[in-house]
């Protein structure tokens, strides 16, 4: 198969947009060259460069079609609009029932033609988030525009890039690229990928992303071994450091002592944010006197001129960290709180100070829930958000939180308030751990649900295309801390005791009610979910609750689970616990020889009684057992009477595996029913009797879950 070859040689690229420009160049190339492009094109990207290699057809032939047009009699500027349209004659049309039809051949196309017409649709139109323009041309670009490279089948293909009077730069593609600007500027022809990528690296550049992120990371690890140190692992900033180089070339710096008593935090961030360096750190745990960086040179005297100009800038960096420092700490955390009341936290939300007085409200009220100290949990909620108006959090605001438990620490707080307000906005991500001690628990959910609550009651509810709030990722926080804590607490209340803060959803008049409209049609719908709040308030807070409900199916379906058994698993519940617990559950019974069968039976007394319930209502009374003739039908009520007896504890104690085994028990009884039973006996007392027998079994399964929604 013939292989394509497209790079764009630019100017240096932001390293947060090549991977992305990369994907973006090989979807439109497919779509653009679908008639004769093969499989999925493969991109790389680098600083300077974006490109693919695909397998790519010569040409080929188009099948023929008809163009129905207007009808036989229509008006002459209709057929000769249509025939204008498709560019025919009137002798390539026919008549066929009714209409005047063309007939369009079959067309050769060839590769040449077909680049010719879509690289520069691409080019033009390509979807940067920035670009730029520059001389004279209306060309956008993230950078000016260098080369363009094409091969096929190992031979130039020229495209030309101008559109109508505008030049484009003059750009037409070649077989030219260029290496390394120090180590081997200028221009070099290639023949095919293989040859690209080959002579590429004998001019100082790698074209790989993943072999310049292994490179770095190899090398910066072996670095510091050498030192007997670690590398902090920052995968995010490797791929950063990866997107600034082509020919990467790890180097270790040196800390100035005077700097090693700042927190680890302060020095890792400082390094990460101004410099893009790598932190180090000792086996345990302790920040190392070394940073790691990544030349984009190979110095002849092996790096020593570049790490110390860098000690020295890094000097400078962390003697602006030291000052925020020292200043901070001139102050306790209270001095700070005033200041809160000028910071807006949302326009429909009020200020920073008015959402602290609320989340320490709140913490108060989870704590004797979670087992924590409430005065304790309200101290750190007070103080949570003061380092947000600090010296350090203004220059670095990845610091939030984390610097307010060193200064909580300074001040002689309780290392519980201390530790709470450092982790307060954890879990930040998938991968990063939740509080799981009881006052930190107690903060870090009550900021969160403060966060959902005011959000869904300004109406600010995240969207299929965005969550500019964050509600997503903290109605996840949520969930796990729950989860991985063990935490038995009611979705509903705690929920509903975060709205109480907002007037909003507390239907005062005291403040625009953003979100009554959506709250009051919930309320009309039907009684929200059980509460011990006023309506109002429930309406709002089962609306989070549902969406804290659909959190959780996502991030089990993440986790592998079946999306039916999810949906089972759920149902009308909001105990994310019992969720859990019921989908283990359900996934054994399913996975059961049994329980499969069991199921198929359910959704065959499912279906008949649906059926008959149309005709005549629900059967859901009683079964009269003298009614019971046959001994299958007589077996059946025996062992959904014993099931019964069983499952019910079970259920109460949340025994969900035992009660799915009680329940799989039935399968014979149930087999034999349907293979000797006729449900619908011409005798109507029986069939009525019958049919209550399958509301007795319908009604015994549904009651570990929703089993309806279980797929056979």
């Amino acid at each position: 198969m013939p292989e394509l070859l497209i790079e764009f040689l630019t100017e240096e690229i932001p390293a947060r947009m090549q991977a992305r420009a990369a994907e973006d160049l090989c979807r439109l190339a497919k779509a653009a060259l679908a008639p004769l492009i093969q499989g999925e094109p493969r991109g790389f990207h680098g600083p300077r460069r974006i490109g693919l290699v695909a397998g790519m057809a010569l040409s080929a032939e188009t099948p023929a079609k008809e163009e129905r047009g207007p009808r036989i009699g229509a008006p002459e500027q209709a057929l000769a609009g249509f025939l204008k349209k498709h560019n025919a004659a009137r002798e390539m049309l026919a008549e066929q029932n009714g209409f005047l039809v063309l007939m369009k051949p079959g067309e050769i196309i060839t590769a040449e033609a077909l680049l010719a017409r879509a690289l520069p649709e691409i080019v033009w139109s390509f979807p940067w988030p920035k670009s730029m323009r520059w001389a004279n041309s209306a060309l956008a670009w993230v950078r000016p525009l260098q080369r363009v490279l094409c091969l096929l089948d190992g031979k130039v293909v020229p495209v030309a890039f101008a559109r109508g009077e505008d030049a484009a730069h003059g750009l037409v593609a070649a077989d030219l690229t260029e290496g390394h600007r120090v180590h081997a500027p200028g221009a070099f022809a290639v023949t095919g990928f293989a040859d690209y990528t080959e002579k590429l690296r004998a001019h100082f550049v790698v074209p790989e992303a993943e072999e310049r992120i292994t490179l770095i990371r190899d090398g910066v690890a072996a670095l510091a071994a050498a030192e007997g140190i670690e590398v902090v692992p920052d995968e995010g900033l490797l791929a950063e450091v990866a997107g600034l180089v082509e020919w990467p070339v790890p180097l270790l710096g040196r800390i100035d002592d005077a700097f090693m008593d700042l927190p680890a935090e302060v020095m890792r961030t400082s390094m990460r944010v101004n410099q893009r360096y790598f932190a180090l750190r000792r086996p345990d745990g302790s920040a190392a006197p070394y940073f790691a960086l990544v030349a984009n040179i190979a110095a002849t005297d092996g790096g020593k001129a570049l790490v110390a100009g860098n000690e020295r800038v890094l000097r400078a960096r962390l003697s602006d960290a030291r000052f925020f420092w020292d200043q901070d700490r001139k102050q306790k955390l209270e001095e700070f709180l005033p200041k809160l009341d000028g910071v807006v936290f949302h326009a429909k939300l009020g200020t920073q100070g008015q959402r602290v007085l609320r989340i320490a409200k709140l913490a108060a009220f989870l704590a004797h829930m979670v087992g924590a100290d409430a005065p304790l949990a309200e101290r750190a909620a007070r103080l949570a958000k003061a380092d947000l108006v600090s010296g350090m959090v203004g220059e670095f605001p990845e610091l939030q939180g984390v610097m307010g438990g060193y200064y909580a620490r300074q001040q002689g707080e309780d290392p519980r308030v201390a530790d709470a307000i450092a982790q307060h906005y954890r879990p930040l991500g998938p991968t990063d751990a939740v509080p799981t001690e009881p006052v930190a628990i107690a903060l870090a959910l009550a900021d969160k649900l403060d966060q959902l609550a005011g959000f869904f009651a300004a109406d600010e509810r995240p969207t299929g295309s965005g969550d500019p709030f964050a509600l997503r990722r903290a109605a996840l926080g949520v969930i796990r801390i729950l989860r991985e804590n063990g935490l038995r607490l009611r979705p509903a209340d705690i929920v509903g005791e975060a709205f109480f803060g907002f007037p909003q959803a507390t239907g005062s008049t005291a403040s625009p009610k953003f979100g009554m409209a959506v709250a009051q049609e919930r309320i009309k719908a039907g009684a929200p979910k059980e509460s011990r709040h006023p309506p109002m308030v429930a309406a709002f807070a089962a609306g989070v609750v549902d969406f804290l409900t659909d959190r959780l199916r996502v991030q089990l379906r993440a986790e592998g689970a079946r999306h039916d058994l999810v949906a089972a698993s759920i149902g009308e519940d909001d105990d994310i616990l019992r969720i859990l617990s019921r989908a283990e559950a359900l996934k054994s019974l399913v996975e059961s020889e049994d329980g499969k069968n069991l199921l198929a039976a359910y959704k065959r007394a499912q279906n008949i009684l649906r059926i008959e319930e149309k005709k005549d209502g629900p059967h859901s009374g009683p079964v009269d057992e003298a009614l019971l003739a046959l001994p299958e039908e007589k077996a059946l009520n025996t062992a959904l009477a014993s099931a019964e007896a069983q499952v019910q504890p079970l259920l109460a104690s949340e025994s969900f595996g035992p009660a799915m085994s009680a329940l799989a028990a039935l399968r014979p009884p149930v087999d034999a029913f349907f293979d000797r039973i006729m449900v619908n006996d011409p005798e109507p007392s029986l069939r009525r009797n019958r049919l209550r027998l399958l509301s007795r079994l319908r009604t015994a399964m549904d009651a570990v879950g929703d089993l309806s929604k279980i797929e056979a």
